[in-house]
């Protein structure tokens, strides 16, 4: 248990530690980091929320299948999340990597990022079964029930936390994650 939890300690370090090294290097005349460093930094972030967010076995098809990060619509993140995530692995289970167009069957993404302009973000967010961990970007998506939603605040990725819809799906976020998002809501429209 120990060694669990100094693995989390050092993800949670990397991440805050890349998240320093953004904001120590964004240029001063950005309004916003420049989508490539931006958007490794948030494959960074989705990559340590998978270390700090227990899943329920439902969430699996079976004990053999991979854990799924899926991108469902425009993918940003370039070769990035693929990158973060070859070979690594959680609580035994290979991460995978979907990049999907449609809303994925159950069991299929145990952590979705949603970059679906112009749909219906909470039309999308309701079909989805129990075990997802929503991630979005903007202030508004919590609103319309996703979980975790990035934001950008004095040219730093940061991240605003929707308690009740992870409890909600069945998942339990770490009191360590909490505590380094920006805010923590408990947003009910799920």
């Amino acid at each position: 248990m120990a060694t669990q939890h100094n693995r989390r300690g050092r993800f949670l370090a990397t991440a805050l530690c890349v998240y320093g090294l953004v904001t120590l290097s964004a240029p001063q005349h950005c309004a916003a980091a420049e989508p490539p460093l931006e958007y490794q930094v948030k494959a960074a972030f989705l990559l340590n929320f998978t270390k700090f967010v227990e899943w329920p076995p439902s969430a699996f098809a079976d004990s053999a299948s991979p854990f799924t990060i899926c991108v469902l619509g425009k993918d940003p993140f370039g070769r990035a999340l693929d990158d973060l995530i070859q070979g690594e692995s959680f609580n035994n289970r290979k991460l995978a990597l979907q990049r999907i167009s449609d809303i994925p069957a159950p069991q299929t993404c145990q952590l979705l990022f949603l970059d679906v302009m112009g749909k219906d973000i909470h039309t999308v967010l309701n079909s989805l079964g129990p075990g997802v961990l929503t991630v979005g970007d903007g202030e508004t998506f919590l609103r319309d029930g996703g979980m975790i939603a990035f934001v950008i605040e004095n040219r730093r990725v940061r991240f605003d936390i929707n308690q009740s819809g992870a409890n909600a799906a069945g998942l339990k976020l770490s009191s360590k994650l909490l505590s380094v998002a920006r805010s923590v809501r408990n947003e009910t429209s799920r």
